[in-house]
């Protein structure tokens, strides 16, 4: 048998996952936000109840498919954001919640950085619905990996957070794991953001 290779916190959190959806039908929500393919891998759905006046989470359900790590990051994630403001939780990142969970293993980094998307994807289709467009964030970025939605800014920030390979961007952003179109462009970014930054 092999031995669990995650920690207690992840291992309770995939075994005991916290505020899963049931029924997206039954559940009266204010926001959803969705990242990710089933064809291409993990999918990822986050729904959100917001107190209007403070404009502060009050529920957060999720819904994913994925690995223990896609499943746990998304469970703590949801724990982790009710009753913040929107404006603080848009600023959760994957480290945040990898922090939460007491790391993750190195090739299951990238199962992470899912769950925040997927947030920022709910927070921004609140103010849409909302009358409130001057408070959604659209990122300035442009998109390298088709499959996974992976932009030149994330390949950008995983060189900052120590990617020096194409394989390490992967296990940090998921990008490339499906067809692999986007290798050569994402390697000439690679290359790119290592001499503005480290050269």
């Amino acid at each position: 048998m092999t031995d669990w290779v995650y920690s207690e916190k992840v291992k309770d959190h995939f075994m005991n996952p916290r505020n899963v959806l049931v029924s997206e039908e039954d559940y009266d929500h204010d926001a959803r936000g969705a990242v990710g393919n089933m064809i291409c891998g993990d999918e990822m759905f986050v729904y959100l109840k917001v107190d209007r006046g403070k404009n502060v989470i009050t529920d957060c359900k999720w819904r994913t498919f994925g690995c223990a790590s896609a499943i746990a990051s998304t469970s703590v994630l949801s724990e982790k954001v009710k009753g913040m403001s929107l404006d603080e939780a848009y600023n959760v990142s994957p480290r945040d919640i990898m922090a939460e969970l007491g790391g993750l293993p190195e090739h299951k980094v990238h199962c992470s950085v899912l769950g925040d998307k997927a947030l920022r994807a709910a927070i921004n289709d609140y103010y849409e619905r909302n009358g409130m467009a001057d408070k959604i964030k659209r990122e300035e970025a442009r998109v390298i990996c088709q499959c996974m939605n992976i932009t030149d800014q994330e390949i950008e920030n995983a060189v900052l957070e120590g990617a020096r390979t194409y394989l390490e961007v992967q296990e940090r952003t998921k990008l490339g794991t499906v067809c692999g179109q986007c290798k050569e462009e994402a390697v000439r970014l690679l290359k790119q953001y290592i001499k503005e930054h480290f050269a």
